[in-house]
């Protein structure tokens, strides 16, 4: 009876959309199996499991058995099978993918890092690094636009065909010339969508760029230009090159645990108690970025490890794509040229993947939770997104903006968000 109801509650699945791709077939074959193992595991997930010894020295969040739902906890927590993964590598691991025990609970006077059960308190929020301040991101954007390409070099950008600029004034960037056009539409509405949702901080500063061998901006590098195969009249990004950025390990509950073959666990406010505030500020951002790669569908970052456990059980354990430590702990949301359009086209073959990563997070940021419910209530979202694009692109017409279809994709993604948010209010 409990999982029916829980099942209930839960939000419904996007409208089917179609065989969008031949190609996913294979993805969508595996999906079933994955789908298969979790129907298969729901009963034995729910009954009780004797608490797991601590074992030192692993990426883990330091949560308690208590926090697992085990004996314990108050029998509060049942978590439901959200995503099976191959139980390959797991005898290899051990005991790796269980969670530390995090000792005694904080004593009542200290805050919880969650108010009214699902927001992250002001304290916490209030410690997480500022990322980049809009007025500084503005000073760079219009720096780098007037500024010209002082020399193009090879390496640190990603892609063969992508190239590091030194600029005129000084400062760096990274120039991305996309495979096909779509991938630059989708690195520029990623980076305005995030502006629309209050967490731009988090993306380095992004302009677009128009290579033209004979203008101005490109006069030094006429020559570089001629090598590097680009098209003339070609629209590249130029992202702002930050130093000093070191690989991030994802945390439990997306991390060790679903490398070792477990299904991914719901991160609720009852599993916060006794972190140190460096994870709860590492949390914090995680929220956030599950939540904007949801909206964008984009599955280079955290979704494409999910899939890669199929071969590689320890894939967890190694740094997650596209996404960047700064020295002072803040996330460097990079490279995101699969949100909307690209993404938009995948949804067959990534949503089984991207759907359970959204609905294992349970703690928000609340002016996240808030600006989506907006976007919800008015049914707004590619409007905002266009008219905040518009406004800041001034070669936004180049590329032009999401079709009609992909708009109402973007709308019925943030309706989604908003359901399961409120699954969680609920709960």
């Amino acid at each position: 009876g409990r999982m029916k109801r829980a099942r209930r509650a839960a939000p419904g699945p996007l409208p089917v959309l179609g065989l969008l791709l031949l190609g996913a077939l294979p993805g969508l074959w595996t999906v079933l199996l994955l789908r298969r193992e979790a129907a298969a595991q729901r009963e034995t997930d729910l009954e009780p499991r004797p608490p797991a010894e601590p074992s030192p020295g692993r990426w883990g969040w330091g949560l308690s058995p208590e926090a697992r739902g085990e004996p314990g906890g108050g029998g509060q927590k049942t978590f439901r099978a959200l995503l099976a993964v191959p139980a390959a590598g797991r005898e290899e691991r051990g005991g790796e993918g269980r969670f530390a025990a995090a000792g005694p609970p904080p004593p009542a006077d200290v805050a919880s890092p969650v108010e009214r059960g699902i927001f992250w308190s002001p304290e916490v929020e209030a410690q997480v690094p500022p990322g980049f301040a809009a007025e500084e991101a503005a000073a760079w954007l219009s720096a780098a636009r007037a500024a010209r390409v002082a020399s193009l070099e090879r390496g640190g950008c990603g892609r063969s065909s992508n190239r590091l600029a030194r600029l005129s004034d000084g400062s760096r960037a990274c120039v991305r010339y996309g495979i096909n056009p779509e991938q630059i539409q989708g690195e520029a509405l990623s980076y305005h969508l995030a502006g629309v949702l209050g967490m731009q901080e988090r993306l380095p500063p992004m302009a677009l760029a128009l290579v033209e061998a004979r203008g101005r901006q490109w006069e030094p590098v006429r020559e570089e230009l001629r090598g590097s195969h680009w098209a003339e009249g070609a629209v590249v990004s130029l992202t702002r090159w930050v130093d000093n950025l070191t690989a991030v390990v994802a945390p439990a509950p997306w991390g060790a645990e679903a490398g070792a073959g477990r299904r991914l666990q719901p991160l609720s406010a009852g599993d916060l108690g006794g972190l140190p505030p460096s994870q709860l500020v590492e949390l914090v951002q995680w929220s956030d970025l599950i939540l904007f790669d949801y909206l964008t569908a984009n599955f280079d970052r955290l979704v494409s490890n999910l899939f890669s456990l199929q071969w590689d059980p320890r894939v967890m354990l190694r740094a997650t794509s596209n996404l960047l430590r700064a020295p002072d702990g803040g996330l460097v949301f990079m490279d995101n040229e699969a949100g909307l359009v690209h993404g938009y086209r995948l949804l067959a073959m990534w949503d089984p993947y991207n759907e359970p990563l959204l609905r294992s997070v349970c703690v928000f940021r609340e002016g996240t939770a808030r600006r989506v419910a907006e976007l919800h209530r008015r049914r707004s979202a590619a409007a905002e997104l266009r008219r905040r694009y518009r406004a800041r692109e001034p070669l936004w017409a180049r590329l032009g903006f999401l079709s009609e279809r992909q708009a109402e994709l973007l709308q019925a993604r943030v309706d989604f968000v908003h359901r399961h948010i409120a699954h969680c209010r609920a709960q």
